[in-house]
């Protein structure tokens, strides 16, 4: 079976829910998705979700409870979080349990310089010919978007989110 790599970036919302989407398509064909979220670690809807469809669909968070702002940076406990959730990630990758393998909030971690794109490109350069990688986050850069065999870009027209609704449990977390 061929397997690529898809990208899924831009502004818009749905960027994880493509990826979850994918997981979901692949469990209902018996496929194991590993999915390691970078830059979230606060209890969500997807991560109960995964425990019910456990064991083709496993998340593990590697960033911690809250918001990494622009005005206050990343701190060394984001960074070597996110060093060791790609370190979890290739291991998964490796392992030959997963068909699929998604790096979640990957491309923003780039962004926001808490993974080096560098490591990021080598993860990429060793995925099996089985594994399907994808790669979710704003800003994606262009060097992952000229590896993608699948790059999708969420653009934002209009969200609820702009006249002050917050995160609902069940739709956004």
């Amino acid at each position: 079976m061929t397997s690529y790599l898809q990208v899924y970036t831009g502004n818009g919302k749905g960027k994880t829910t493509a990826a979850l989407g994918l997981a979901f398509r692949a469990a209902g064909h018996g496929l194991k998705t590993y999915v390691a979220q970078f830059l979230k670690g606060q209890p969500t809807g997807e991560i109960e979700a995964a425990k019910k469809l456990a064991p083709l669909v496993r998340i593990e968070q590697f960033g911690r409870e809250g918001f990494i702002t622009i005005k206050d940076g990343p701190g060394d406990e984001d960074v070597s979080r996110a060093k060791a959730g790609l370190a979890r990630a290739l291991e998964a990758m490796l392992s030959g349990d997963y068909r699929i393998v998604v790096l979640d909030e990957v491309n923003t971690a780039v962004h926001f310089k808490i993974l080096s794109e560098k490591d990021v490109l080598d993860f990429i350069d060793r995925r099996p010919p089985a594994v399907e990688l994808v790669l979710t986050g704003r800003y994606a850069p262009a060097s992952f978007i000229d590896r993608a065999d699948l790059v999708t870009e969420m653009k934002d027209i209009k969200h609820y989110f702009d006249k002050g609704v917050k995160a609902r449990q069940g739709i956004e977390k």
